[in-house]
């Protein structure tokens, strides 16, 4: 079992009267892709927000790479926040911006480096997601929703970071354009040596990608564990989450995907080599904080 690289113990989390998480654990292990899901109003997102700081919470405490959040100061926070990336619903871009110009402002917030290199670096977060060149120079209400949430992804991915949330991400795709998504972050997973966060409601994406599977309800986790194993756990609302007709049928699409294609791992691992090579063979800009593929 690898070392937690984030970790919650005794969270509690209310709105007025209504508490929304209470003497909640979770530890997060480096380099696995973990899904949180739950109901409607288990506060998944709150739940998120409160580890990345950005939610106050009322109780417990949170540790990222195994320092307390709450006894950091602004620059031991500041160069810890540096080595986490968020994609958020739809992208959340700024839409006075291009894409391009998206993907820039990490860069110049915290890179110190000059605007040509900054620019040339973006571009290859760009092509590294999957945009086409060309996509740079648009505004986001010019993309469809799928290519607003790869430019958010490639915002998300500006600073090299070494974890990445990501907040439903497959939420308003076709199934065509979910499973692409879906391959698209485990190429970078793998690729990127990442460990990947996913609050989502979407079981194709649970069993296609990850690891372990945390569940919201009653308040706390009631459970983690492999997606395989999840689903047999005696709990009323993941029976009815997995054992339901969406859920027997995304267990059995993701099992037949694994008899049919039992290489698919190394061919996504042989993928996300070529992905990240061809783009910076093309902008011949070296990043000397790209981790390397292996």
């Amino acid at each position: 079992m690898s070392e937690p690289v984030m970790s919650v113990k005794g969270l509690g989390n209310r709105f007025g009267a209504q508490v929304v998480h209470e003497n909640l654990d979770l530890d997060i292990n480096k380099g696995e892709v973990l899904a949180i899901i739950g109901g409607s109003g288990a506060g998944k997102s709150v739940l998120m927000r409160s580890i990345l700081g950005l939610q106050p919470y009322q109780a417990g405490r949170i540790w990222w790479f195994g320092q307390e959040m709450a006894t950091l100061g602004d620059v031991e926070r500041r160069a810890l926040e540096r080595r986490v990336g968020v994609m958020f619903q739809d992208g959340a871009l700024f839409s006075s911006l291009t894409v391009l110009e998206n993907v820039m402002v990490p860069l110049k917030e915290h890179s110190g480096l000059d605007e040509n290199f900054i620019t040339q670096l973006a571009r290859l977060k760009i092509a590294l997601v999957g945009l086409p060149p060309e996509a740079g120079d648009k505004f986001p209400e010019t993309l469809s929703g799928g290519m607003r949430k790869r430019a958010g992804l490639a915002r998300a991915l500006a600073l090299d970071p070494e974890i990445l949330f990501f907040d439903e991400p497959t939420s308003g795709l076709d199934p065509i354009g979910a499973a692409a998504f879906d391959e698209l972050v485990a190429t970078l997973h793998q690729a990127l040596r990442l460990t990947v966060i996913l609050i989502t409601h979407d079981l194709d994406s649970v069993y296609r990608i990850c690891d372990r599977v945390a569940v919201l309800a009653d308040r706390h986790v009631v459970a983690v564990d492999t997606p395989e194993k999840i689903q047999f756990f005696d709990h009323p609302w993941i029976r009815d989450c997995f054992q339901g007709p969406r859920g027997r049928m995304a267990y059995t699409q993701a099992q037949s995907v694994k008899t049919e294609h039992p290489a698919s791992v190394d061919s996504i691992s042989s993928g996300a080599s070529s992905a990240l090579q061809q783009p910076v063979q093309a902008l011949a800009v070296p990043n000397p904080t790209l981790k390397p593929v292996q």
